[in-house]
């Protein structure tokens, strides 16, 4: 299964990489997980173009999932999956070869096109976090979903 965490931004800080390299270094060998950045647009001092950022942001996002992939827009006004859906969603994916890209937008989101091409939005929260935070948790969330599939002691989510 391959699955690419697609996200706007090149220049994160250290502690984001490293955090997002920990967990993806810790997938099982039967899941590779790839992040594929692309370039934010110039915002520049002010607000500017706000929405035609976001569009190109939108495009370049598109433009870098490969064809056949499913495609899954993180978005404030998705669908809120505990983990144990994650990892069903994900067993499932497996079993029909399918592979997935996962869609971050930049500071202000997700443009309309990245909304109506995905196949599901998923929310994350209903808090608000720093688009590079997003990266850690969704990595980190892939884990704990394919340990979950997998039947390793790392989540202890739902014990009673």
């Amino acid at each position: 299964m391959r699955i690419q965490l697609t996200a706007v931004g090149t220049k994160m800080p250290a502690w984001i990489n490293a955090g997002v390299k920990e967990y993806l270094k810790r997938m099982p060998p039967h899941c590779r997980v790839e992040l594929k950045e692309v370039a934010a647009g110039y915002r520049g001092h002010g607000n500017g173009d706000i929405k035609r950022v976001i569009k190109a942001e939108g495009e370049r996002l598109l433009a870098a999932v490969p064809p056949r992939f499913r495609i899954i827009a993180l978005e404030r006004r998705g669908k809120a999956l505990p983990t144990e859906d994650w990892a069903v969603n994900l067993e499932r994916w497996f079993q029909d070869g399918d592979e997935i890209a996962i869609l971050v937008g930049g500071p202000e989101g997700l443009s309309s096109e990245v909304i109506v091409r995905s196949d599901e939005l998923w929310s994350l929260s209903a808090l608000t976090m720093a688009h590079p935070i997003v990266r850690v948790v969704v990595a980190e969330q892939l884990y704990r979903a394919f340990s979950i599939v997998d039947g390793k002691p790392y989540h202890r989510g739902s014990q009673p």
